[in-house]
């Protein structure tokens, strides 16, 4: 079996739903909710710290750092403020420049415009889809403050490569490990190797809290800005007096309840994951026009989300496939559309003429096949089954 329910209990972020009046939508995602999250949300509510107070705030942050092998961790209200939180607590703001991947969620360069700064991007390795690391240095200006990698999909980046350009032009290294709980880089978890690593921990990531974030470091100065800078800024000398700016990313002690849960059910959520990837890989392997994700000799990838690229041989386009497996009963999500190609930030003057072919490709080709952690071996054999189907139709 592809794991033991025995130890969980399911509930739906994603419910199934009737196609054609015969046929249920495999979700893409579903999660799986640990046991133990009922009894800790349960005394939240039943001792009443319900708020952003509250033992498993501080019992969370504390697994949550033990796990990633770093010295502090702050909670936050999703991975985008966790984002900007590393931002501001840097120093950084208007006139500044951080570089990262086009090929990401729109979060990420919204953290960047949310402080002020200016997102500058960079294209993709066509392997594993993340940052073009050997492209970085040409981007670096004297604005440039930081670098935001993004281990896309649950596989890291070649993080000695961007330590050292960081190194050399005295940057910070930002890491987005939202996708990528529990990858490894060298034997190192992801979040660990920058100077501030960021997580999320929506419904669909492999720790989930519903809606939250999490801000880590080793550095003291930047966690206690960041803490102060999340609780709205309260003077240290008094409470309610405040000498600047602050925001209200604090997470609730039943989110943080929920998340130590799923925390503790970790080591298992990422063998369901190792085990998914491997079934899909192989049974897809060796169909023409279909490209499998990689993991590179230097990585652990967690597979976060099971992607795929269509390419012109399998005889349809990623969306004909994705319509026609919609049809079948199969829920699939597109690949993110690229930074330097999103509306909302063309309109603000940022990437004008600017071009990314890997990344554009990546995006026009690539996909995810469902990959929650309640999927189960029946599934992932009928979604294999009616990929191999609709090829055999076209």
């Amino acid at each position: 079996m592809l794991r033991s329910h025995k130890n969980f209990r399911f509930k739906n972020f994603s419910a199934p739903r009737k196609i054609n009046n015969k046929n249920f939508m495999i979700p893409v995602n579903e999660p799986i909710i640990a046991k133990n999250a009922i009894e800790y949300v349960t005394d939240c509510l039943k001792t009443g710290w319900v708020s952003s107070a509250g033992k498993y705030i501080s019992l969370f942050e504390e697994k949550f750092a033990q796990f990633l092998g770093v010295k502090y961790a702050t909670t936050t209200t999703s991975g985008t403020t966790a984002l900007q939180l590393a931002f501001l607590s840097l120093g950084i703001g208007v006139g500044d420049e951080v570089i990262l991947p086009t090929l990401t969620m729109i979060a990420c360069p919204y953290s960047i415009i949310y402080t002020g700064a200016k997102p500058v991007v960079v294209d993709s390795e066509n392997d594993t889809g993340n940052i073009d690391v050997d492209l970085i240095e040409a981007k670096i200006t004297k604005r440039t403050k930081a670098i935001m990698v993004v281990h896309l999909y649950g596989h890291p980046v070649d993080m000695d490569k961007v330590i050292r350009v960081a190194k050399k032009h005295n940057l910070y290294v930002v890491e987005d490990a939202a996708e990528a709980h529990g990858a490894t880089y060298k034997g190192q978890k992801v979040g660990s190797l920058g100077d501030v690593g960021c997580f999320s921990f929506y419904g669909n990531k492999i720790v989930t809290t519903g809606e939250g974030g999490m801000v880590v470091t080793n550095n003291k100065d930047i966690i206690d800005r960041g803490k102060q800078l999340k609780d709205l800024a309260h003077s240290p000398s008094r409470r309610f007096l405040h000498e600047e700016i602050g925001y209200n990313f604090r997470m609730t002690n039943m989110q943080a309840a929920l998340g130590l849960a799923q925390l503790e059910k970790i080591d298992k959520f990422l063998e369901t994951k190792k085990e998914m990837a491997y079934l899909y890989n192989k049974s897809l392997s060796g169909i023409k026009g279909l490209t499998l994700p990689v993991e590179k000799e230097y990585a652990k990838n967690v597979y976060w989300m099971y992607s795929i690229m269509v390419e012109k041989e399998f005889g349809l386009t990623r969306d004909e496939l994705m319509l026609r497996l919609k049809e079948k009963g199969v829920d699939t999500r597109s690949y993110f559309i690229p930074v330097h190609k999103q509306p909302a930030l063309t309109k603000r003057g940022l990437f004008v003429n600017e071009v990314y072919p890997v990344a554009e490709e990546l995006s026009e080709k690539g996909l995810y096949l469902p990959s929650g952690l309640a999927i189960t071996n029946k599934q992932i054999e009928e979604v294999c089954t009616k990929v191999k189907d609709i090829l055999n139709e076209n």
